[in-house]
């Protein structure tokens, strides 16, 4: 297994699990402990796990978020996918709001250029990807921005947002689970999140499934709100069947 096999592997368990321990992983993989012990904290240094004694907890875990780039990076391909069959969410004509997030910056970039559109989206980088094109008309709901996530958030925004009304939301979510539904570690994010799935008339909500089984701090919907999830092949088919259950269509790009 190559080292970034090894990595990708140790950070599905550790979200799966809640935690990973050092001695499993090296005999789990068959390498040394201290092999692991590099693979953490270059997992760490990238944002996505926290090192505790003997082993690591995924930041989601503790109430904290990686910044924009360690989340690009994560599940590209899977993101990619999401993007590429979201796109058969879109309506004919209208209107969408596009949330924060790097799955929703994936559709942003994969919009078509021939179909006449009005995006609303609380993303700095969203907004400033989709200036550039002449068949999109961008409106951002403003706000103050948060550094880590570059969304816009708290009163002006939601201020915004419930003077809106959109054909359909494209949602990102940090934590999605039949029991607590839709979550993330941010209050004023949730906030903003809860308003757009209220001011949608269908909601899609984009996540990979390592989001999936995933309890964040603040949850901002139910699953009964969501009309489509759209997810990657990695999830469970039984998982996938209870979401369903609960409420939205579920997608497997």
């Amino acid at each position: 297994m190559y080292q970034e096999e090894r990595h990708a592997a140790i950070l599905d368990r550790a979200r799966n699990s809640g935690r990973v321990d050092v001695g499993e992983l090296a005999a789990d993989f068959d390498v040394t402990p201290e092999t692991v012990r590099r693979d953490l904290t270059s997992l760490e240094r990238h944002g996505f796990l926290r090192r505790v004694h003997g082993g690591a907890i995924p930041v989601e875990r503790l109430g904290f978020e990686p910044g924009l780039p360690a989340r690009d990076q994560a599940m590209a391909s899977e993101k990619a996918r999401i993007a590429k069959a979201a796109l058969d969410e879109l309506p004919p004509e209208g209107a969408i709001l596009l949330d924060a997030g790097t799955t929703t910056a994936r559709l942003a970039e994969m919009l078509p250029t021939d179909q006449e559109l009005t995006v609303v989206t609380n993303a700095v980088p969203i907004a400033m990807l989709l200036s550039a094109r002449p068949n999109v008309t961008v409106l951002t709901v403003g706000g103050r921005v948060r550094g880590r996530t570059l969304a816009m958030v708290d009163g002006w925004a939601l201020r915004v947002l419930a003077d809106t009304y959109v054909d359909v939301a494209f949602i990102g979510t940090n934590g999605v689970s039949v029991e607590r539904g839709l979550t993330t570690p941010d209050v004023a994010e949730a906030a903003v999140k809860g308003a757009m799935i209220a001011a949608a008339r269908r909601v899609v909500v984009l996540a990979d499934h390592t989001k999936v089984g995933n309890d964040c701090f603040a949850r901002f919907g139910e699953l009964d709100a969501v009309d489509t999830l759209v997810s990657d092949d990695g999830l469970d088919l039984q998982v996938a069947a209870d979401l369903q259950a609960a409420g939205p269509r579920v997608v497997l790009a």
